[in-house]
């Protein structure tokens, strides 16, 4: 067997626009630069789409756009990717870490409020896997305190909230396209907002503080190198193209993994969907009911058969610079379980059902 964690899927499509980039010799600030962004936007539906050098650099460029600074405190989820928090960190700021919600592993809103103070001025909320948060109650709460909110929503391209999509609820949103998820440009992210001020910050901020005029070396602000190149943009363009298909397929895969582990449901938790999400599926991670299984172990088991998989995800105030901070283990239960126990499950467009049908069969036997 020879089953990695994910992988990519490239066509055709996008070979032929990276070979149209590197024939015109226009490998950065391109026409695919401009495409990539305005189908992007389109696709998601806000106004504005930006495109950056990573899904971090998207999430920098948002929280400066919130204005964020040294002594505000942001709400947000311990359970995530640690670019979401370091972000907040980056502009001085303080992350003030809420529990997650044990259905959807999403920041849950109930603890939201619990942590609202003076200095309290955004909510970073994460979806996380392929499907949303509770906007509806996060939205009622920034409304009732004046919170900016600002979407990271790097793992959960094209997931909805009741018919809404993630990335068009608050000030500001992020996407990554690193090669695992939904859809890649290799490495790379994009911002979308509908608001143009941010929008004409994000440009600036990202292309060295760059004024918006002819003089193209006329730097304005602080800013920095956080630019996509065209080569990325264009297998980007090629991707958002068929993102709709992309996701279906990873859909179809999900429900097979359904399918096959349905009858050891008293072994396995199966991810499961929030109320009014529709989940696009960055990853499909299972946990252990048996308290006594080392998903560690498991780990190294399956990969010594050639199934690859991974821990998702390490609680981010756990790490020794957030436990510097005053974190410590049991300040969010549910987090550190899920953190402890959950396994992602080979995941990528290409796995047919006798695949899935035989990984799972190879994770039972150790659960």
């Amino acid at each position: 067997m020879n089953y990695p964690s994910g992988k990519p899927h490239i066509g055709d499509q996008e070979k032929k626009y990276v070979m149209e980039v590197l024939d015109s010799g226009v490998l950065a600030l391109g026409p695919f630069i401009k495409r990539f962004e305005v189908e992007f936007a389109k696709k998601v539906g806000t106004k504005y789409a930006v495109s950056v050098s990573s899904g971090t650099a998207g999430l920098h460029i948002a929280t400066m756009c919130a204005g964020l600074k040294p002594g505000d405190e942001v709400i947000t989820t311990p359970f995530s990717f640690i670019a979401s928090s370091n972000c907040i960190l980056y502009v001085g700021a303080k992350p003030i870490f809420v529990d997650v919600d044990p259905v959807t592993y999403n920041i849950d809103p109930k603890e939201i409020e619990k942590h609202i103070t003076k200095k309290t001025k955004a909510i970073l909320v994460v979806h996380i896997f392929g499907q949303s948060a509770d906007m509806k109650a996060i939205m009622k709460i920034a409304k009732k305190y004046k919170l900016k909110i600002i979407e990271d929503a790097c793992e959960s391209l094209m997931a909805e909230n009741y018919g809404k999509n993630v990335g068009t609820f608050g000030e500001s949103a992020v996407f990554a396209f690193y090669p695992n998820k939904q859809m890649t440009t290799g490495e790379g992210g994009m911002l979308v907002t509908d608001n143009k001020k941010i929008y004409e910050l994000a440009c600036s901020l990202r292309n060295q503080g760059r004024d918006f005029n002819p003089q193209w070396l006329d730097h304005k602000i602080l800013g920095y190198n956080f630019r996509m190149d065209e080569m990325s943009a264009a297998v980007g363009l090629a991707q958002v193209e068929k993102i709709d298909w992309l996701i279906s397929e990873r859909q179809k895969l999900a429900a097979l993994y359904d399918k096959h582990f349905a009858k050891y449901s008293d072994r396995i938790q199966l991810p499961l969907t929030g109320p009014g999400n529709n989940h696009t599926w960055f990853v499909y991670a299972i946990l252990f009911k048996n308290k006594k299984v080392k998903r560690d172990e498991v780990i190294n088991k399956l990969a010594k058969i050639g199934i690859s998989t991974k821990p998702y995800l390490p609680s981010i105030h756990l790490f020794k610079f957030y436990k510097d901070l005053g974190w410590k283990k049991g300040d969010f239960p549910i987090s550190e379980r899920t953190s402890n126990s959950s396994l992602a499950l080979p995941f990528y467009i290409g796995l047919k059902e006798e695949d899935v049908k035989q990984i799972v069969e190879k994770v039972v036997e150790l659960a």
